[in-house]
């Protein structure tokens, strides 16, 4: 924040903490020789049409050629979305970031008579070709083409369907810029008398102030904004399901769900043990609710008062610095080369976009390429305990991405999400587990502790799987040619609040548009991540912190495989099964044991 209370320009942010993107490239000049290379070279593709299955040598210069120019092309779209995202009113960026986008529509146009053709080539003839030395280093990832040949189509099609990428990000497009350059959600008077511009990053400190009514203020004020939106972001998120069923449909798969889930090899029952297991087993969310309830002294129970602390008197300040130290010492069971590399990239190497400032894309993400460094935008606040745990969850991924960069080749360097979240959340166990031993003799940030750690399963295990049961039935509405307007989104959603949340918090009618301020509903089906991700990271860090060296070692074999198999397979190697509900189970059980210690240590 400025000193008037308002936010900081882009400009007047400190160069060391931001991050730096010269290892992409050093400035425009390099940016757009690059980018002219590709366009020129994009007209090889023409070489390789119809001579695909023509021999092992002439398929494997092809792959070799399809993906070296890919891997250039995510370096200018890497430096580009960056560039965007760091002030999202800046034009220059956005016309880069927009160059760049219609850049990988070219080249997936140019490219797309590649898999149609590959999946044409009599099946004794591919598996002659997958057998072959030349092309044995892409055995898998050819493998997973060949997965796709009841959902692919005639190469006319295919390349119609890839002309029609940039048309499909419209609605999420849409939604990004209204949300994060032109929402203003107003200047609110803070507990100290001062004039203070509510925000996306500052919203969830506001819910954690001890004075009521504030929050109820600073809740109700940003829930306005929405408000005054409701009817356009709603018409692009119907939009955006929409697109998500026009490609099923082509693609010849049952529901939007299922398309979704195939890339990875997921069974739907995944999906489905996921939001039984969870609302089976709400019981020790409710006592916990009833319990918030109680100990804030208050007869009804709102959204506002669902992030409060309850321990009184700790007053959670943490500088940027100190909290990369706290990450450092949280990560030890990790060993001394994945911390020092970690040190190194949050601190000097300025892997790190830290702060807020007008016109950043709000939230918090992990990004790069396999030539640059995995960088990290966040919207770090040294009074909010959640800024820490983002800062340690996002260092998961780029560690992850960084082991994988470093051990897969090209082809099999990008790992899925469904396994991108499970290295997250392990970083947050491990931090939880470091502050409950860091703070043993205190018994007042310790029960703050297991209260933020409660809070985090809750937002992540229960609360993501209702988005998740939130995306089946829209999409499920759409399949069915039912209209999505806006009260059927608000309609829906208040049915899950009911469900999930019981008698124990009461509705306010604002809360029901919460779901259409949820940026990941424009990638569908990718919430349910977050909750099996917790449940796994909960069951391997636990195993990693009981036998020591050798879950250890399995784990970082794990962060080292990238896309080289199927992530439940992934998973399984790690010491986990998440075909069975067990792990989401466990987790649920997990955080029923945290809230009887939380009960027992505030009497």
């Amino acid at each position: 924040m400025a000193p008037d209370g308002t936010l900081m320009s882009r400009a007047e942010q400190r160069p060391g903490d931001t991050w730096d993107l010269s290892p992409l490239f050093t400035g425009a000049d390099e940016w757009e020789a690059l980018f002219a290379r590709v366009e020129r070279d994009s007209a090889r593709y023409a070489e390789f049409r119809g001579r695909l299955g023509e021999s092992p040598a002439t398929l494997a210069a092809a792959l070799e050629f399809d993906l070296a120019l890919s891997r250039d092309a995510e370096r200018i779209y890497t430096f580009a979305h960056l560039k965007s995202d760091e002030d999202k009113t800046d034009q220059t960026a956005l016309a880069l970031y927009e160059r760049a986008s219609a850049l990988f529509t070219r080249l997936s146009e140019l490219s797309s008579f590649m898999t149609p053709e590959l999946q044409a080539i009599p099946d004794n003839a591919m598996r002659a070709l997958m057998d072959d030395p030349l092309l044995a280093g892409y055995r898998f990832f050819l493998e997973k083409i060949i997965r796709f040949k009841p959902h692919t189509l005639s190469q006319e099609i295919e390349e119609v369907l890839a002309m029609s990428g940039e048309m499909a990000h419209a609605p999420r497009q849409f939604f990004g810029q209204l949300d994060n350059a032109d929402l203003r959600f107003g200047v609110i008077t803070d507990e100290s008398g001062a004039q203070v511009e509510l925000t996306h990053g500052n919203f969830s400190s506001f819910l954690m102030k001890r004075d009521r009514e504030l929050r109820r203020r600073a809740f109700f004020q940003y829930y306005k904004t929405y408000e005054e939106h409701k009817h356009a972001i709603a018409a692009a998120l119907a939009a955006s399901c929409k697109k998500d069923r026009f490609y099923a449909r082509v693609r010849r798969f049952g529901s939007c769900r299922e398309a979704s889930l195939f890339s990875d090899n997921v069974p739907p029952s995944v999906y489905d043990n996921l939001l039984g297991a969870v609302k089976e087993n709400l019981g020790p969310l409710f006592t916990y609710l009833r319990f918030r309830r109680e100990r804030l002294g208050i007869d009804e129970l709102h959204f506002y008062d669902t992030y409060v602390p309850l321990v009184d008197g700790v007053d959670f300040r943490m500088p940027y610095e100190e909290a990369v130290d706290t990450c450092a010492a949280a990560l030890a069971p990790l060993g001394t080369e994945y911390v020092d590399t970690l040190r190194a990239g949050l601190l000097e190497r300025r892997w790190v976009d830290r702060y807020e400032n007008r016109g950043k894309r709000s939230g918090a993400y992990s990004s790069g390429c396999y030539d640059s460094p995995p960088y990290i935008l966040m919207n770090y606040r040294e009074d909010n305990i959640n800024s820490l745990y983002t800062l340690i969850h996002e260092a998961g991924h780029s560690m992850h991405t960084h082991s994988s960069a470093r051990h897969q080749p090209y082809v099999y360097h990008e790992y899925t999400i469904f396994v991108a979240e499970v290295a997250s959340t392990f970083n947050e166990v491990l931090l939880s587990r470091h502050l409950l031993e860091r703070y043993r003799d205190d018994p007042a940030m310790r029960a703050y502790i297991l209260n933020r750690e409660i809070d985090d399963i809750r937002g992540t295990l229960f609360r993501q799987t209702m988005f998740a049961e939130f995306e089946k039935r829209t999409h499920e509405l759409v399949e069915r040619d039912q209209p999505l307007t806006l009260d059927a989104f608000t309609g829906i959603y208040r049915e899950l609040l009911s469900a999930y949340f019981g008698d124990t918090l009461v509705v306010d009618d604002a809360l029901a548009l919460e779901c259409l301020r949820i940026p990941h509903f424009y990638s569908a089906f990718y919430v349910y991540k977050y909750a099996t991700g917790i449940s796994a990271a909960i069951a391997l860090a636990e195993t990693v912190l009981a036998e020591g060296a050798r879950a250890r070692d399995r784990y970082l074999d794990f962060l080292k495989t990238g896309g080289s198999m199927f992530p439940l397979d992934e998973l399984r190697g790690a010491g986990v099964d998440m075909e069975t509900p067990g792990p989401v189970r466990d987790a649920i059980a997990h955080f029923g044991r945290l809230v009887g210690e939380l009960r027992a240590a505030l009497g």
